[in-house]
């Protein structure tokens, strides 16, 4: 009896032991550093000095991972008449998000830019004082950040980290 009192006790043991390697060996063999990457992200958008910044920015970080695929920058000037034609309102076509002067393709997050979606206000424009200031509003976004103050500032220059890790640069915006 004490064999089959030692057996039943020890079996739920052994299942944790093998689970708990196998979880091991997993982890060590399917992830990479970015998870870690990821942590210390979230971690300084959480820290910031905005409430719905940090939030949006540690949300935003979540759902999609830095990219490990990026191209080398281009510097191909792109006139603001031709950056509204990658507004996310054409199926297949390109869309374009500018921040600062730079154009990033934010085609593979086209389920937050395209038409009618929440980003679709930066789609297709340099909407710098609006990712700066967290809003959503149309009127917001525009390339002028004279007027952003200082924690507005460090703001979008944490999207703008955020972007460079993710979206391929196509370009710059260029004077009409």
């Amino acid at each position: 009896m004490s064999t089959w009192l030692q057996t039943l006790i020890s079996t739920p043991v052994i299942i944790a032991g093998l689970v708990g390697i196998s979880a091991a060996v997993y982890a060590k063999r399917y992830s990479s550093i970015q998870p870690i990457e990821q942590a210390k992200e979230v971690n300084a958008a959480l820290h910031s000095d905005t409430g719905t910044a940090k939030m949006a920015q540690a949300a935003a970080s979540v759902m999609s991972p830095p990219s490990t695929e990026l191209a080398p920058p281009k510097l191909d000037p792109i006139s603001p008449s031709d950056l509204a034609q990658y507004d996310g309102s054409e199926n297949g076509k390109p869309i374009y998000v500018a921040i600062k002067g730079r154009v990033f393709d934010v085609s593979p997050r086209g389920e937050m830019y395209r038409k009618g979606q929440g980003y679709n206000v930066f789609a297709g424009k340099d909407g710098s004082r609006g990712l700066g200031m967290s809003s959503l509003d149309p009127k917001d976004a525009v390339p002028d950040i004279s007027t952003l103050d200082e924690a507005q500032l460090k703001t979008l220059n944490q999207w703008e980290a955020f972007f460079e890790k993710r979206y391929n640069i196509v370009g710059t915006v260029a004077k009409e």
